[in-house]
């Protein structure tokens, strides 16, 4: 994804490309940069940790949201739960309430925060898909 804005160094154009992705079972983010004026630019890549909100609006705005729901929503939540825990870290109440959206209307988020989610609990044997919010 690509976002122009102003230079701070010069004023002339800066271009920002910015994208998640999955490395190693883990949610990454990378952005890289450059002036078209000036000798301005950067290439960053995160240590693992959440990917900023701007970055993460920014592919939402352009890619639109994805869903992940279960395709069995009746089934058992104990494995749900313990995917939920290992992915982001969740609380058991925070972990809960997070599986009663994947049961309900889904959860929503960037398609590589869903498919990350969706093959952790894929590992679990729990059944879920992964599609565009607007189905």
């Amino acid at each position: 994804m690509a976002i122009t804005k102003r230079c701070d160094a010069c004023g002339g154009v800066l271009t920002l490309d910015a994208g998640q992705f999955i490395e190693r079972g883990r949610l990454r983010w990378g952005t890289e940069g450059n002036c078209q004026s000036c000798p301005v630019a950067w290439c960053e890549r995160d240590g693992g940790g959440a990917t900023p909100e701007d970055i993460r609006q920014a592919l939402l705005a352009e890619h639109g949201p994805a869903r992940l729901r279960l395709v069995d929503p009746g089934l058992s939540m104990v494995p749900v739960l313990r995917a939920l825990r290992e992915v982001h870290g969740l609380s058991l109440a925070q972990a809960r309430a997070t599986s009663y959206e994947l049961k309900t209307n889904g959860v929503l988020g960037t398609l590589v925060e869903m498919e990350l989610m969706a093959a952790r609990l894929r590992h679990r044997s729990v059944g879920v898909v992964v599609e565009s919010a607007h189905s």
